[in-house]
């Protein structure tokens, strides 16, 4: 009963930090925290719903095992927290069931992994329980005469080993990155349609990059020293209000470009 407990309150928790971001029936939003998935999702039909039912496999196509179903499946914004996947890249569906006895089988999502980096021994864990962690390495320590804010920004990075993005979140392709070539917005870090602020590293895995992110009074907030994926996403909540934000971008210690990008307000109906 106490693990049972402890996983609503995680799904609660993370839920409702993350509902604006989520995909609409049979969409699904699939996302890694330490090792528990929880699956999610909004629900827009208009017809009843009788029965939605969580299932995994290893494989994308077949072999899929029914791990549990949701109480009222008629809520508007629902999930499933899955506390002890036996592996962390598995495919998640649901079989979403409606009165009359007809069904429909969403399309299958690997979970996007979602890695902490923030100073868990200063964070208040009220505001942001499930990003607390000992990722601590890739977060900027203040230097001597550098004017960091006292509170600490919750870093949050989006990772995807696959290289590829799947659902939830869909991402611009950007042109070509051409040698020596600045533009704004930038082809390297922007902003994606919900707010995220997207990394975008081709080259990643065979350079050494570093990222600095400054407000829009050249206060230093954050810094990420171990990009290694092709894709990264920041969360917007790393960045604590709309405007403009500014970066610096190293390679191999080698500055080779500064620029910004604008992070939108949140809305009622959702982001823009």
């Amino acid at each position: 009963m106490k693990h049972a407990a402890c996983v609503i309150l995680l799904f609660m928790l993370i839920f409702a930090g993350n509902a604006s971001a989520q995909e609409v029936l049979p969409g699904l939003t699939v996302k890694n925290f330490s090792g528990k998935i929880i699956v999610s999702w909004q629900n827009e039909y208009t017809k009843p719903v009788s029965n939605i039912i969580i299932q995994r496999s290893y494989d994308s196509l077949k072999n899929y095992t029914s791990i549990g179903s949701v109480l009222n499946p008629q809520n508007k914004e629902n999930g499933y927290a899955d506390a002890n996947p036996p592996y962390t890249k598995m495919y998640y569906r649901v079989s979403i069931t409606f009165e009359g006895g007809t069904y429909v089988i969403s399309p299958p999502v690997r979970p996007i992994k979602i890695i902490p980096v923030v100073d868990s021994s200063k964070l208040n864990t009220s505001k942001f329980p499930w990003q607390v962690s000992a990722y601590t390495d890739s977060v900027y320590q203040k230097p001597p005469n550098t004017s960091v804010p006292s509170q600490p920004f919750p870093v949050s990075v989006v990772n995807d080993s696959t290289k590829s993005i799947p659902n939830p979140v869909t991402i611009p392709t950007p042109p070509p990155v051409k040698k020596n070539e600045i533009t704004y917005p930038s082809q390297r870090i922007y902003t994606a349609k919900d707010n995220t602020v997207v990394i975008h590293l081709p080259d990643a895995a065979t350079k050494k990059y570093t990222a600095k992110f400054y407000d829009d009074a050249d206060n230093f907030l954050f810094e990420l020293t171990k990009l290694h994926e092709e894709y990264l996403m920041l969360e917007k909540v790393n960045f604590t209000h709309a405007g403009w934000f500014r970066f610096e971008l190293f390679e191999d210690g080698k500055l080779i470009e500064k620029n910004k990008f604008q992070v939108g307000k949140d809305t009622k109906n959702g982001n823009k």
